[in-house]
Parts: structure tokens; C-alpha cells; sequence
């Protein structure tokens, strides 16, 4: 909870509304925020929230309603008028620019000139000055974007927002892409600007953050507002789901079914080594288990996927699905075998955002419906029909071009073309990142059925309540090597993250 500045609105938004092609995105939505204060926006994928902020940062033009700041009611015409008011945004994707300088990044389109000429020596030294205020005066304002972490981007981020004259910071789902002690670190920063009177609009699906560091809610729903300023501390996590689906969500996670004796070894994995990420990994998982890998983000997990999965080669070990060796290096070898992964970063190594549905869909398979040089699209839509159907992806139009669906149908799309391809093998990193409540509890069941009908499924998430949720068996993950398996249910989170901190300090 941060310290909310007194006197009247920052920003009020009333009865707003915009519409595309059609579709109604926002169809009245109210929001009231205060100086100083941490404002949340809560909502299910699709509730509006993108379309807010891209209304409130000059993106796009509401249709209709008012936005008030300090009490004026103001249009915002474009981005740069939304900054020269003092409106910073932070978008989920991450904008920097790889080939510039930390310094370049911050100052870009503003850059300290004189007489035409930048000077690097001041853009540099303000440079400094606003990483030292954000707690990351170890980050050189030379250093090239492109080498540092996603959470040090993120810094890179909030000192751009920062080097305007900002009074609000709006913050898209900014711990997506953080672990445990990089988001204590933005909490942190998040609680020293509100203490300077800058306001945030803090938007996330991990609702437990909201209880760590929000000041008032409003939740978004189907386009409008259906809950606002509601205090954080006197508002149940339950309270705040059944605002966001309709519905109550008492079990998030499906019950686990029970291994079936003799059941067999799907994936099997000797002693698998990648040369300074991870050493010696051996991981079986049997038709129908779903198997978790638990580990702080750096421990090896995600490259332990990618080098199963022949998108990294090893240099020792073996990759087997029931019973065929996979090629190292070789992805092909890996789809052919039956293995399948949904990637960390699904828009960028997963889908292709600007095909239609039936295309992603049907990707792995492709060869099925090219023959004679020619392809029977026809019956790529009919099966890629199907299967929306039977994900409940609504509307289920295979035409849809992939861009436009929320995270959580596009995790779908994935699962999807794993279902099509008819895979032995799932393995999923982050299967849930950018997700909602609602989406998550249907894309848990979904893996849970998977499992059910004899598919072996390894998942990767930094959400350690996640992976023991999910799984049947957990692997504990630090500093490259396996430190632990045990039953999911034999373990609890802080056990895990003992483990954990201990194995990365050795």
C-alpha cells in the first residue's frame, strides 16, 4: 500500500467509449484516479484494458464520454500530447530499442542537443541520475539495451516514462516477465514514486501483487466498469474474480487423476547437458502425468524445454518419445518424434500473429494438406473449425487474423496445433503469462484433459503455485542442475523457494 496525496482527481474518466470495425471495445467506462496514488485496473482479457490505455496515452480517440484532468476536461490528440500532459505508458511488450545505448534509449525523441549537435555528455549524465532514483545506479547509461535482462529493460522503461515531467505512469502487466526478487524490486520503485505524488495505473492478472501494492481497484468487464475504487484491504481476492468472470472460481486447478499402474514412459531424457546453462538432467514423464519444472528465472528451465524440444543442441545426453531418439539440435526431429512446445514468447516464437486462425492451427501439419503442390485450405479451416469448437474459442471463425485474440485464446491457438498434430509429448513454458483468472482455470483444464488422454506434458512457469498446482511430480530447478523431485503435493511453495535460494547460492 503506498501513501495517497491529498486533495481532488488526477485523472477522471466518464462514460467512455470507442468501437472498431464494429466492435465495441469500451462501452462506458469510468475511472477516477488520485495523486500519488496506485490505482489497479482489473479485468479479464478482452474487458477493454488495452483499449483504455491506448485511449489514455494519445493512441487512440474515444468515441465518446469525457477525460478530465485536473479537474479540465482535456482531449489527448497523440502520444506526445499525452506526454506533454504528464502521462507516461509502459506497455506489456517492451519498446526499447536493442541497438541504442541505456542513455539513447531514455532521451529518444527528446535528446539534450546544442546547436543541433547531441550532448552525450549530459544525455549521459541524466541518464544516471534517473537510474540512481530507480535503485539501478549499477546499470551504465553507455551499455548496449540489447545485452541487459528483461527486468533491467523494464528500468530502461520506467526512466524514459520518468524523464518527462510525469505526474501518472500507466503500467501494462509490467511483472509478466519478472521473478520473485525482481518484482519485490518494482514494488519498491513503484512505492518511491507514489511517495513523490506520481500516480500509477497499475494493470496485472496476478491479482495476488494487487494486495502487495494497490491503493483502490476498478474492474473492467466486457467493455465496461462494473466496480470502481473499491480499497484494496477490504476487498477478497474471491470478491474481485467473481467481478472480473461473472462467476465464482473456488478451484482454479482440476483435480489430478491418478497415474494408472504400468503406465508408460513417454519422454525420457539421460543425462542431458547444455554447456553453462544446465548439467546432467534426467527427467521421465509416463503417459498421462503432467510433470512440473520449479525454478527462479535464470535456473536453466526454460533452456532445459528448448533443448529437449531440439531448439538448442546439447552437447551430451539423449532425448527419447517412447522409444524413437530425437536428433540434437534438430526441431524436426523433435515435431516427427511427437513432441510439441508452446514457448515462453508465444506472439514472437510461437505464432504467426498476422495469419488467420486455420494457419497456426494447422502449422505443424502442414504436409497433410499440401498435395500436388497445392493446398486444400478448405480443409485446413474445417479441422482448425473443429478444434475452436471444441476449446470453446468464440467466435470459433478460422478466418480471424491471430493478432486480435487475447493472450488466452492464443494460448489456445497453440494447444490447438498440438492437438491437431496429434502430439505424444506437450511441453509448455509460461503457459498462462499474460492470462486471466478466468482463461487460466480453462487452459489448466484443458492440459489437465491432455494429460488425461495419455499425453505427457512438462510445464515451466514462474509461478511456483502454478506448477504445483498443476503437476502430478515437481523438479526443482537452480543454478542448472536438478536439486529435487518429489510429488507435487509433497511439497509446498516455500519449500520450493528454499531450495531454490539455497542451490543458487552454492
Amino acid at each position: 500500500m503506498t501513501n495517497v496525496v491529498n486533495g481532488g482527481p488526477l485523472l477522471t474518466v466518464r462514460s467512455l467509449t470507442k468501437g472498431f470495425s464494429g466492435v465495441q471495445a469500451l462501452k462506458g467506462v469510468d475511472l477516477e484516479v488520485l495523486p500519488g496514488e496506485v490505482h489497479c485496473v482489473l479485468g479479464q482479457n478482452g474487458a477493454g484494458k488495452s483499449t483504455l490505455i491506448k485511449t489514455l496515452s494519445g493512441t487512440h480517440q474515444p468515441d465518446s464520454g469525457e477525460i478530465h484532468w485536473h479537474g479540465e476536461p482535456i482531449s489527448i490528440a497523440n502520444p506526445v500530447a499525452a506526454l506533454g500532459l504528464g502521462i507516461a505508458t509502459m506497455y506489456q511488450e517492451l519498446d526499447v530499442v536493442d541497438g541504442l545505448s541505456v542513455a539513447e534509449n531514455i532521451f529518444l525523441g527528446h535528446e539534450h542537443a546544442k546547436a543541433g549537435v547531441i550532448d552525450r555528455r549530459m544525455t549521459n549524465r541524466r541518464a544516471r541520475e534517473l537510474m540512481a532514483r530507480l535503485g539501478h545506479g549499477n546499470i551504465s547509461a553507455t551499455a548496449e539495451v540489447g545485452t541487459l535482462s528483461a527486468a533491467n529493460k523494464q528500468i530502461v522503461s520506467m526512466a524514459r516514462a520518468l524523464s518527462h515531467d510525469t505526474k501518472l505512469i500507466i503500467m501494462d502487466e509490467p511483472s509478466a516477465v519478472l521473478d520473485s526478487d525482481e518484482v519485490k524490486n518494482l514494488f519498491r520503485v513503484v512505492t518511491d514514486l507514489s511517495a513523490a505524488g506520481i500516480a500509477v495505473i497499475y494493470i496485472s492478472h496476478r491479482l495476488e501483487e494487487i494486495h502487495q501494492i494497490g491503493d483502490r481497484i476498478t474492474v473492467l468487464k466486457d467493455g465496461r466498469t462494473v466496480a470502481t475504487n473499491l480499497p484494496v484491504d477490504a476487498t477478497p481476492t474471491a470478491e474481485l474474480i467473481k467481478l472480473m468472470t461473472g462467476r465464482d472460481v473456488a478451484n482454479v486447478f482440476p483435480a489430478a487423476t491418478p497415474l494408472e499402474d504400468g503406465a508408460p514412459v513417454v519422454l525420457d531424457v539421460r543425462e542431458l547437458a547444455l554447456p553453462g546453462v544446465f548439467e546432467d538432467v534426467n527427467l521421465q514423464v509416463h503417459a498421462g502425468e503432467i510433470v512440473g519444472l520449479a525454478g527462479l528465472v535464470g535456473s536453466g528451465r526454460s533452456e532445459i524445454l528448448e533443448t529437449i524440444y531440439g531448439a538448442r543442441k546439447s552437447s551430451k545426453g539423449s532425448v527419447t518419445v517412447s522409444g524413437v531418439a530425437v536428433k540434437p539440435g534438430s526441431v524436426g526431429s523433435a515435431v516427427e518424434a511427437g513432441m510439441g512446445l508452446s514457448p515462453e514468447e508465444r506472439k514472437s516464437q510461437g505464432l504467426i500473429l498476422d495469419e488467420p486462425i486455420y494457419r497456426n492451427v494447422t502449422l505443424a501439419s502442414f504436409v497433410r494438406w499440401a498435395k500436388g503442390g497445392r493446398l486444400n485450405e478448405k480443409a485446413e479451416r474445417a479441422v482448425a473449425r473443429e478444434q475452436l469448437v471444441s476449446l470453446e474459442l468464440r467466435p470459433a471463425d478460422p478466418d480471424r487474423v491471430t493478432r486480435t485474440l487475447s493472450g488466452g485464446n492464443q494460448q489456445k491457438i497453440l494447444l490447438a496445433r498440438w492437438l491437431v498434430h496429434g502430439t505424444k509429448v506437450l511441453l509448455l513454458d509460461e503457459p498462462t503469462r499474460g492470462v486471466d483468472v478466468g482463461a487460466r482455470a480453462e487452459i489448466y483444464a484443458l492440459v489437465r484433459q491432455l494429460a488425461d488422454d495419455g499425453t505427457a506434458v512438462v510445464v515451466v512457469s514462474s509461478e511456483i503455485d502454478e506448477v504445483l498446482g498443476l503437476s502430478d511430480r515437481v523438479l526443482v530447478i537452480a543454478g542448472g542442475r536438478v536439486l529435487h523431485t518429489s510429488p507435487a503435493d509433497a511439497i509446498d511453495e516455500h519449500g520450493v523457494l528454499d531450495m531454490v535460494m539455497k542451490g543458487s547460492a552454492a
